[in-house]
């Protein structure tokens, strides 16, 4: 099965450009999109036209704000954010079988504190319900868009960001605490210490046509899943938002 995410930054813009013309190459079986930035009445009528049995989605309140959505070809019990008071639309849940998959856009800490400080509490309480869980006997697989680069190969620059929020050590160290507790990062699992692999480029001083990116969209799967994952990749070839698609290839069957 091949599950990809992508932050588009603006779903209509990118489907008013022919912006998934890529998926009849890839052909997912998902496909979590962060930043939608519409309601689902206004969803634009060429996403219903890409070929996914179910589309869900997860507005926030903010009209042009957030927003998440979910395209699959297998069917499954969806819900929003059971662990988070979810206004500004940042989760879609996905059982079937075994399996746990969720679609997220996790939140920028900005320059505000307040911002970092809600941030912070929305990274405790997903890894708490993640983890309760894993105790369960879930499988379980969460993708998109995390805000924060984990180690110093996963961006550019480093030492100029080292007080950025995104690279702030607060926030790398709760990566780190996802990681003590089991759950894998597949693409460094995969690709190992692979170098200028990044999956966002800001907009200004030409940084994608300079390869001056950074890693902060992710797949990460409980230990139980180890064994079934068989790729991990960057799909940084393909634009439309200042963020590329990351995904994975993993056996589910028997799972689902």
């Amino acid at each position: 099965m091949k599950l990809i995410s992508w932050n588009v930054n603006g779903l209509r813009a990118v489907a008013a450009k022919d912006g998934f013309a890529w998926l009849e190459e890839q052909k997912p079986d998902f496909l979590g999109l962060q930043e939608i930035k519409v309601r689902e009445s206004d969803v634009p009528s060429e996403i219903y036209k890409l070929g996914f049995n179910e589309i869900s989605v997860n507005s926030a309140t903010r009209a042009g704000y957030s927003g998440v959505m979910s395209l699959a070809k297998f069917a499954s019990v969806t819900q929003k954010a059971a662990f988070f008071d979810d206004d500004e639309g940042r989760v879609l849940e996905h059982r079937f079988g075994n399996v746990a998959l969720f679609n997220i856009y996790f939140p920028n800490g900005q320059k505000d504190e307040a911002r970092l400080a809600y941030k912070m509490d929305f990274y405790a309480k997903f890894l708490a319900y993640a983890q309760e869980l894993v105790k369960q006997g879930k499988d379980v697989i969460f993708c998109g868009d995390v805000n924060t680069a984990h180690r110093e190969i996963d961006l550019k620059n480093p030492k100029a960001n080292a007080k950025t929020s995104g690279f702030l050590p607060i926030e790398r160290a709760w990566l780190d605490e996802v990681v003590s507790h089991g759950f894998i990062d597949t693409f460094r699992h995969v690709r190992g210490d692979a170098v200028d692999a990044y999956s966002w480029w800001s907009y200004r001083f030409n940084a994608r046509a300079k390869n001056v990116g950074w890693r902060i969209d992710y797949f990460f799967i409980s230990a139980s899943l180890k064994d079934r994952l068989k790729d991990a990749f960057i799909l940084s070839d393909i634009t439309g938002s200042d963020h590329c698609p990351v995904g994975i290839e993993i056996d589910l069957d028997r799972l689902c």
